[in-house]
């Protein structure tokens, strides 16, 4: 019987949402010939090696900190893929590699069900790749938004320039970085928590925990929460139907 092997390329990522997802579906097709892997690379060089390694592996999915990383090892590019400019999803054919962005995918799916009249702006905090499919879905949906980061480039927000004034007129936080994750469960982004309010919605793509410190602190001041369960969820639906495509 052929055996088709799947995995996660990403670095540190022994708690992968992916493998256990993954295996649980097999498991409940009866696919005895599907496997699912994490490739735990160090360094993005060591993709170079991976396929020649690995010849039976059909799809990859691609996690942090590789998903901007990736795109130069790939054949070509879906278009939504590369008008995001990350990939989270990697499909492998007879011609190449062709990578997709299936976040997008997810993340939006998983908002619309909160968003009301007065959600009108968003902030954005982290620049990493999965930050950029968030980008997307707010551009989709006709939503003004600002990155927030540590060293804010142009037309994006600091940290430190976070006021009241700015929180009142942004009522979308999402957090695309990881602080907060397992363990580091006491780590949030650094917000004026004391400006939120029942009118905020706060988004975490993070998963583990169910509720970050940065979700805790929305909670306890009326916002509307969600973590980033249901967005891996359907990510990775989306991207076993590519791969089967």
């Amino acid at each position: 019987m052929r055996q088709y092997k799947f995995g996660l390329v990403g670095r540190d990522i022994s708690y992968s949402f992916s493998k256990r997802y993954f295996a649980e579906k097999f498991k409940q097709l009866g696919l005895e010939n599907h496997s699912y892997v994490n490739f735990d690379l160090s360094e993005i060089e060591k993709f170079e090696t991976l396929l020649p390694d690995h010849p039976e592996i059909k799809g990859l999915n691609v996690t942090i900190p590789y998903k901007q990383a990736i795109i130069p090892y790939l054949t070509r590019l879906d278009v939504t893929a590369e008008r995001i400019g990350a990939v989270n999803t990697i499909k492998v054919e007879k011609g190449g590699l062709l990578g997709y962005n299936t976040d997008c995918y997810g993340f939006q799916k998983s908002i619309e069900f909160f968003l009301k009249e007065h959600h009108t702006r968003a902030l954005i905090l982290g620049t990493g790749g999965a930050s950029k499919a968030v980008a997307f879905v707010f551009e989709e949906l006709n939503i003004p938004y600002k990155f927030v980061s540590r060293n804010a480039d142009k037309g994006q927000f600091s940290y430190d320039e976070l006021d009241k004034a700015i929180l009142e007129k942004y009522t979308i936080l999402v957090n695309c970085t990881p602080l907060g994750t397992h363990p580091n469960v006491d780590q949030k982004p650094d917000i004026p928590y004391t400006y939120l309010n029942e009118k905020h919605l706060l988004f975490d793509l993070i998963y583990n925990p169910e509720k970050t410190a940065f979700l805790l602190e929305g909670e306890g001041r009326g916002a509307t929460i969600c973590n980033g369960q249901r967005m891996l969820e359907l990510q990775a639906e989306e991207a076993w139907v590519i791969w089967n495509s």
